[in-house]
């Protein structure tokens, strides 16, 4: 790296990256994403706002690693069948997201790609699409284990399963269990 490739100023520090996480998600949940503002984050976290810019091209993706940072990454599961690799991705989701931080994060993405077209876009690109992507693997592996159809669109799948189980964790529209109701309508998608 030559010295024109370096940024101008100081290293950028941990310590005043996890401020700048926590001051987003704290006035994010106040103020909501329209309001919310660099200039707010940057004093919350007791920073710059060139800090900040350090680390972030933009509010969108700011807000998006933020959220992140407090959300259980979900892994893909090979347990060598696809009904079992389904059931252990439901059971972490709801597990991650029926607990008070989790909704709160579920309502922080929702408000926020509701009203900004920027953070939805990042938001898909960075975090949505990679999961997505690694959803594919499973359901090529139960095409390969001829589970499911060959011409089974696996976006398709992932896309109404990501759908389902915000509705139903949104809503709680049965008496069963959230888990049971999404593994239902799953199972109606990949019949």
């Amino acid at each position: 790296m030559t010295k024109s490739d370096k940024k101008p100023g100081r290293p950028r520090s941990a310590e005043s990256h996890q401020a700048i996480l926590r001051a987003t998600l704290d006035l994010l949940s106040q103020m909501g994403y329209d309001r919310l503002s660099i200039d707010a984050i940057a004093r919350s976290a007791g920073v710059g706002k060139t800090t900040i810019y350090r680390w972030y091209a933009s509010k969108e993706e700011l807000v998006a690693d933020a959220i992140e940072s407090v959300r259980q990454e979900i892994e893909i599961p090979d347990t060598g069948a696809l009904s079992s690799d389904i059931d252990c991705i439901i059971e972490i989701a709801v597990k991650t997201t029926l607990t008070p931080l989790g909704r709160q994060i579920l309502a922080m993405i929702i408000g926020a790609a509701s009203s900004s077209p920027q953070f939805a876009q990042v938001y898909w690109t960075k975090y949505l699409l990679p999961r997505r992507q690694a959803f594919q693997v499973a359901i090529k592996r139960a095409k390969t284990r001829n589970e499911i159809p060959a011409d089974t669109d696996s976006d398709l799948v992932f896309d109404l399963m990501s759908g389902i189980m915000l509705y139903a964790l949104v809503f709680m529209p049965s008496v069963e269990p959230v888990e049971a109701y999404i593994r239902r309508a799953v199972g109606l998608i990949l019949k």
